[in-house]
């Protein structure tokens, strides 16, 4: 009896000395009662150098030299997808305003409609009325001056999925002065679309405040037209904000919108606001509705350029024609 009890007892004794020998060897156990020990990084690490891109829920990050400079942002749960911040070449501040006074529904630069088949995809105003569902969103190919991304969308609501979208972006860095996004949307219409008027349409901005003209920046376009009055309604080749930063007053800084003479049959005059928005189209001004057949396409394609100094020292004109002729 005493040998069988001296037995168990030992076993025991052996698979408690085995467990704590398996336990002293776990990386858990033995961090226990120790600091973490993160890797440090006293230099940059050499993958940050020059453009970077970083794709994460929904959102797609540009960086230059691990300074953030663009964002493009199209989680679920958004009534559209949208470019912002866009970050000023020299500042780092950001050139357009993801929320604002007034209408804080405009998010930095996007594509919506209102109306359009009886939906908004404009306003705030829930995704029930209307909203511009992200369907596929990828990173393409990231180069020593260029960051490329695609992405497919549809619009929706109950009962209606007007238009369907294929988009291509690409993020182009050819120097300190400047910063350039081409954009191209090719729409195509799953339903019989007419749009007698809309004013709210299509490819639109929501400059930052410090380079409006409500808050002492300035409206301009490619005809030398001056603030609202000078530009809305006009046909013009771009057309855009500029002004001394808010907070850094010794930089001048601006972004335009360069208009594909391809677009909308090339007559496409400016919707414009002295309060920072601005969008090239012609839904207006119209005089009959436009209209797409179900199965027709459109394809619109622009180019945004972020500038540091005024219109003419940033050279807008020379850059539009190498857009053209690229």
């Amino acid at each position: 009896m005493f040998d069988e009890m001296k037995k168990t007892t030992l076993s025991r004794r052996k698979l408690l000395q085995s467990a704590l020998g398996a336990i002293s060897t776990c990386p858990i156990a033995n961090g226990l009662g120790q600091k973490a020990r993160a890797v440090d990084y006293p230099a940059p690490v050499p993958e940050a150098k020059g453009l970077t891109a970083y794709q994460k829920d929904g959102s797609i990050l540009v960086r230059y030299d691990n300074l953030p400079i663009a964002a493009y942002r199209a989680q679920p749960s958004l009534k559209y997808p949208y470019l912002c911040r866009l970050n000023g070449p020299k500042s780092g501040l950001s050139l357009t305003a993801e929320s604002a006074l007034p209408y804080p529904h405009h998010r930095g630069v996007w594509l919506g409609c209102d109306p359009l088949n009886g939906g908004n995809y404009w306003a705030d105003n829930g995704l029930q009325s209307g909203q511009i569902r992200c369907v596929k969103l990828k990173i393409e190919e990231t180069t020593a001056t260029n960051v490329s991304f695609s992405q497919r969308c549809t619009w929706q609501r109950d009962g209606s999925n007007p238009l369907s979208d294929e988009r291509q972006f690409t993020v182009i860095r050819p120097g300190d002065q400047h910063l350039f996004i081409d954009c191209q949307f090719d729409l195509v219409a799953n339903e019989p679309i007419s749009i007698a008027s809309a004013k709210h349409s299509f490819f639109a901005m929501r400059a930052a405040a410090d380079i409006s003209p409500s808050h002492g920046g300035t409206l301009i376009n490619s005809r030398g037209g001056l603030g609202a009055e000078g530009t809305h309604g006009k046909t013009a080749s771009w057309c855009g904000f500029y002004g001394p930063r808010r907070f850094r007053p010794d930089v001048v800084e601006g972004i335009v919108f360069m208009d594909h003479p391809d677009n909308f049959g090339g007559n496409c005059p400016w919707f414009t606001r002295e309060y920072g928005h601005l969008s090239p189209s012609p839904l207006n001004f119209l005089s009959e509705p436009w209209t797409l057949g179900q199965g027709d396409k459109l394809r619109l394609k622009y180019r945004v350029v972020l500038f540091v100094g005024t219109p003419n020292e940033a050279k807008l004109d020379t850059i539009y024609r190498s857009w053209l002729s690229g």
